[in-house]
């Protein structure tokens, strides 16, 4: 008979030297105090704009001089890599361990492999849920309780205990000559036993949750880059701002990424290309790897690509319309039927009559700029123009511009080149460019962090506040004059008002039936 929580402990000795550290470590109360400070860090981190977040940059330029050093000097612009949130997740963790060793044997033993399972009448009655019955007969009573114990769903199991104690005279005095000795039957039962372990598998999600998240800084890192179709690199750029110096610098990929394509699926086709009338974005790259080979993958909003601990998922655009494929209209300028011929985004399409068109731009807002090349007033599509590169047969390569808007026929932009008048007919909307972010997990450590580390911490947190322990005895014992006493006790480690309900539920079903001699 031991239990933890079962036996009033005397005052402890003060410990002195290594002993008294490790108290320290261990104790709940410093545990809890660095729990809150790790959480008030992480609200700064997530208050404050971090560096490798996008749109970091212009938010740093609204900061005032001092801000920018403060929080510069502070490391608030990159929290979760700053030693002294390294240094707190190393003391909490070696916190967490040295209280699991610490308390894990007394709960492993008072619960597992020596359980309270035969206390004494007086442990029973100090309990806050106790219940005293007389019943007829003890074998009555032991049948019905075990019946009631089991419908209950606590599989009750039966110890007998005995004791020896001195007889007493009538005048009150112990007869030291004289013994008595009395046995009892106690019935034990429990239900969830298992959540007092609970405590530990949170310690555990806990320091798996530290872990991963401290490999992943030291290993990995975030970036974003710039998808732009055509354009191909086997470089990233990262970003780090120290104080108010802006530093960038050049991360070598073990591939090549070229982007070949990317589309916006429209609610409306007629509408912005904004994210209120987008259903997804994707972005098509073609990698290139000496080890490996190439192959193509596709990124969409909901289906990042994952490639040798590298992890491409969809973070942004470039809002500035373009156009993934159009349809120009090709009319002979000495009359005739029109044609049209489709070409994709950077394509060449050779015509029937020779003629070489390439898609070179897309200018969503069309304007001349000061140095008298295309340009775009905005983003939107206000007045949509497709710059084309056309090559005659035997001819030099002309610029054309194929205007969505109709313009007067005296407008020089609208005169007949090479024969025909070029319009634009169709196009499918598009983003100049899309923005991946590049997550670098050689070791799968984020993985293991959040999915593990993280669902394993909210399922253990569950466990543990919305389920408890509860245990429930029956001490049964003849008396001289032929009746037997039923003293009934119970006790839980959560919800002690509900517990009270189900104990004297149980109590009066035992009591009714006993009383009616069942």
């Amino acid at each position: 008979m031991s239990a933890a929580e079962d036996t009033i402990a005397g005052p402890r000795k003060k410990s002195i030297g290594l002993e008294s550290v490790l108290d320290f470590l261990s104790s709940v109360r410093l545990g809890v105090s660095l729990l809150c400070i790790l959480v008030v860090l992480s609200m700064i981190g997530m208050l404050i704009v971090q560096q490798n977040v996008n749109g970091f940059d212009a938010w740093f330029v609204g900061l005032t001089p001092a801000e920018k050093t403060v929080f510069g000097a502070l490391g608030f612009f990159d929290i979760y890599h700053s030693w002294y949130f390294n240094v707190l997740l190393l003391f909490l963790s070696l916190n967490i361990i040295l209280a699991s060793i610490d308390r894990f044997p007394s709960v492993w033993k008072g619960y597992y492999k020596e359980p309270l399972i035969a206390p004494t009448r007086g442990w029973l009655l100090s309990q806050n849920d106790n219940s005293t019955i007389t019943a007829e007969n003890s074998a009555v009573a032991l049948s019905i309780v075990n019946e009631e114990f089991a419908k209950a769903g606590y599989k009750p199991s039966a110890t007998e205990s005995s004791k020896s104690e001195y007889a007493v005279r009538a005048d009150g005095a112990k007869d030291f000559e004289t013994t008595i000795e009395t046995r009892a039957t106690v019935v034990f039962g429990e239900r969830g036993r298992s959540n007092r372990l609970g405590a530990y598998i949170v310690h555990v999600a806990l320091l798996t949750l530290f872990l991963g998240h401290f490999v992943a800084l030291r290993t990995g890192f975030d970036a974003d880059v710039r998808m732009v179709p055509g354009v191909k690199s086997d470089q990233i750029q990262l970003i780090e701002f120290n104080l108010d110096k802006k530093e960038k610098f050049n991360v070598q990929l073990p591939f090549s990424i070229e982007c070949t394509d990317i589309q916006q699926t429209l609610i409306k086709a007629d509408g912005e290309i904004d994210v209120s009338n987008t259903l997804d974005w994707r972005t098509q790259m073609r990698i290139e790897d000496p080890e490996y080979g190439a192959f193509v993958a596709d990124v969409s909003l909901n289906s990042p690509v994952n490639y040798r601990g590298y992890r491409f998922f969809q973070a942004q655009t470039i809002p500035v319309g373009s156009a993934r494929t159009i349809k120009l209209e090709l009319t002979p300028s000495a009359g005739g039927a029109a044609r049209y011929i489709d070409i994709p985004r950077n394509g060449t399409v050779t015509t029937e009559d020779g003629f070489v068109v390439s898609f070179a731009e897309f200018q969503p807002d069309f304007t001349f700029g000061q140095d008298g090349k295309p340009s775009t007033r905005s983003g939107d599509y206000n007045n949509p123009v497709a710059v084309l590169g056309v090559t005659p047969p035997n001819g030099e390569r002309q610029t054309v511009f194929a205007f969505a808007n109709k313009l007067a026929d005296n407008a020089p932009v609208a005169a007949p080149k090479l024969g025909y008048r070029w319009r634009l007919a169709e196009f499918e909307k598009s983003p100049f460019a899309h923005v991946l972010s590049i997550k670098y997990d050689p070791f799968g450590a984020s993985f293991v962090a959040w999915y593990i580390g993280g669902f394993g911490l909210m399922f253990a947190l569950g466990f543990v506040f919305f389920f408890s322990h509860k245990r429930i005895w029956a001490r049964v014992e003849q008396k001289p004059d032929g009746t037997a006493e039923v003293v009934l006790a119970g006790n839980t480690n959560r919800n002690p008002f509900g517990f009270s309900d189900i104990f004297k539920s149980l109590a009066s079903s035992i009591e009714s039936k006993l009383s009616r001699g069942k």
